[in-house]
């Protein structure tokens, strides 16, 4: 009985620090407001798209995002010359966390909200890429770019460490098609095949920066941790490499290892989720 009060502090322990770096101080204030408050929602409770956000293979999605979105050097400028990930990278987690919270889980008004104060701040970045090529933020080509490879990214990861994965992945697609088209994002895709076809229309125009490669080597190897959190951070950041395509590896100078990520980081990957999942309750 003592031990499993022992654990149970421990688990509770853990939780805290994980939700605290996940969405921050008030966490539990945007919790309540974001699942408490009355009104209708942009999704219905049986869509596909709150049962995947829910799971835990989002914290591996998240990080494959950034990666795949790093390879268009357009967006990646955006975030060099704007963000302040490298000294406030759990900030822009929490804020990120936020926004995907709110606009899968709250209230429409909630929602459209978080869109509209999106918008507001991308209309202020703008610049020059490395390049000479000028960007905007709310270009809504680079949008589509950030949509698509966000999709995918939840999509894939869902699909490979999801608890429960789903049989209407072509729903998922369609749930965030409604968000996209919210954010101004023309003709967003509707299925999985769609999607991949979007993505594989983008191919011509990514690349491997400096900028990017340098994003990928901050997020995988230098991103500030505790002691306890660098050993499950490690293997999120190899299950998160796994789980790209080659194409995007490459340009990022990521290794490409077949037969250990068939094994040994699929094994742990998976270890890593279950522990999350208690971690969580």
């Amino acid at each position: 009985m003592h031990d499993g009060v022992v654990l149970e502090a421990v688990r509770r322990q853990l939780s805290r620090g994980l939700f605290g770096m996940v969405i921050g101080p008030e966490g539990e204030k945007h919790a309540q407001r974001i699942h408490g408050s009355p009104g209708p929602r942009l999704f219905a409770e049986d869509r596909p798209v709150r049962h995947v956000h829910a799971d835990n293979a989002m914290f591996i999605g998240g990080l494959r995002a950034l990666l795949l979105q790093s390879l268009h050097p357009l967006a990646m400028a955006a975030v060099a010359q704007h963000s302040d990930y490298k000294t406030d990278p759990w900030g822009r987690l929490q804020r990120t966390s936020l926004f995907v919270g709110v606009t899968t889980y709250g209230t429409a008004e909630d929602a459209q909200a978080a869109v509209a104060r999106l918008a507001r701040i991308h209309a202020h970045i703008h610049g020059v890429a490395s390049d000479g090529r000028p960007y905007r933020a709310d270009d809504p080509h680079l949008l589509a770019w950030v949509h698509v490879a966000e999709v995918d990214s939840f999509l894939r990861c869902h699909q490979r460490y999801g608890e429960k994965p789903l049989d209407d992945y072509d729903g998922y697609v369609a749930d965030m098609a409604v968000l996209a088209e919210e954010m101004g994002i023309p003709d967003p895709p509707r299925t999985v095949r769609e999607l991949e076809a979007r993505i594989d229309g983008f191919r011509a125009e990514l690349r491997g920066t400096p900028e990017a490669r340098e994003a990928a080597r901050f997020l995988l190897l230098r991103a500030p941790l505790p002691m306890l959190a660098r050993a499950p951070y490690a293997i999120l950041s190899a299950t998160a490499v796994a789980s790209l395509p080659v194409w995007a590896r490459v340009p990022l100078r990521l290794p490409y290892l077949p037969i250990a990520e068939a094994t040994g980081v699929r094994f742990a990957g998976h270890a890593l989720m279950r522990g999350l999942r208690w971690v969580t309750g």
